[in-house]
C-alpha cells in the first residue's frame, strides 16, 4: 500500500490519533507515551503523520516560522516505524513539511531545525544543504548562534546548552527528538555516529542540529 501523508493543525488530533501514535514507538529507545505527545501537541502548530492503510506509519510535530526573520521549520517530537518503509515515511513526512514551508515561504530559502539523540535522524536531511554540526566543519560563529537560537525556541536554557558541541543536557527525561533509526546503521559514516558518542542518551541529551532547503529545491515540490 502506498504511504499517505497530512499535515494537520494540532487543535485537530483526537485522543485516539495520539494513542496510536505512542502505541507505535512503544518498542522505541524513544517511547513517547500519550501525556508527552498530549503536551507536544499544546506546544506546536502542526502535525505531520504519515499512514498505510489507514494505520500511523510516522509523525512529526512542527511549525513553520520567522526567527529573526528568518523563515525556518522546526521540528519537535517524532517518530519512523522501524519496518522496510521507514526511508519511504520519513521522506513523506520531511517532504509535506518542506512543501508547505514553500507555500509560506515562496523564492526563499528556509532553516530546517531538529532535535536528535541517533544518527540515523540525519537521514531527514538528505536534500538539505550547509548542514550543521557535520565531521570536519568548524561551526562559525553565525552556526553557534543559530544553534542557540534553536536551543531557546526548543525551550532549552543556555545553563544546559553547550554551543560549540551543538548540545543540549537533559534532565533526565525524554528527550522530544525526531526518533528515526537507519534500516543500514553499519553504512553509518562513523565521523557522523562520532558526534553522537557524547550524549547520555537515557537522561534526555540531544544534539541540535540544522540545514538549509534552498530556494529552487523547494519550488520543485509545488
Amino acid at each position: 500500500m502506498a504511504i499517505e501523508v497530512e499535515t494537520k493543525d494540532c487543535t485537530a488530533l483526537s485522543d485516539a490519533e495520539l494513542a496510536e501514535m505512542a502505541d507505535l514507538c512503544t518498542d522505541s529507545p524513544n517511547a513517547f507515551e500519550v501525556g508527552q505527545l498530549s503536551k507536544q501537541a499544546e506546544a506546536w502548530v502542526l502535525c505531520t503523520v504519515a499512514t498505510e492503510g489507514g494505520k500511523v506509519r510516522g509523525f512529526s510535530f512542527c511549525t513553520l516560522e520567522r526567527i529573526g526573520g528568518t523563515p525556518s521549520v522546526l521540528v519537535g517530537a517524532g517518530h519512523i516505524c522501524r519496518n522496510t518503509k521507514r526511508d519511504t515515511v520519513l521522506r513523506a513526512v520531511m517532504t509535506d513539511q518542506m512543501r508547505r514551508a514553500v507555500l509560506a515561504f515562496p523564492d526563499e530559502d528556509v532553516l530546517i531545525g531538529v532535535q536528535m539523540n541517533d544518527p540515523g535522524a540525519f537521514e531527514a536531511f538528505k536534500s538539505l544543504d550547509d548542514i550543521v554540526p557535520r565531521p570536519d566543519h568548524k561551526a562559525s560563529g553565525e552556526e553557534r548562534a543559530w544553534g542557540r537560537r534553536l536551543a531557546k525556541r526548543f525551550g532549552i536554557g543556555a545553563s544546559v546548552y553547550e554551543d560549540r558541541a551543538f548540545t543540549a543536557r537533559g534532565d533526565g527525561s525524554q528527550a522530544p527528538v525526531l526518533d528515526h533509526e537507519s534500516s543500514k546503521p553499519e553504512k553509518t559514516d562513523p565521523a557522523v555516529a562520532d558526534q553522537f558518542a557524547h550524549l547520555d542518551v537515557d537522561n534526555g541529551d540531544t544534539l541540535i542540529a540544522f540545514g538549509w532547503a534552498m530556494a529552487e529545491d523547494l519550488e520543485k515540490l509545488l
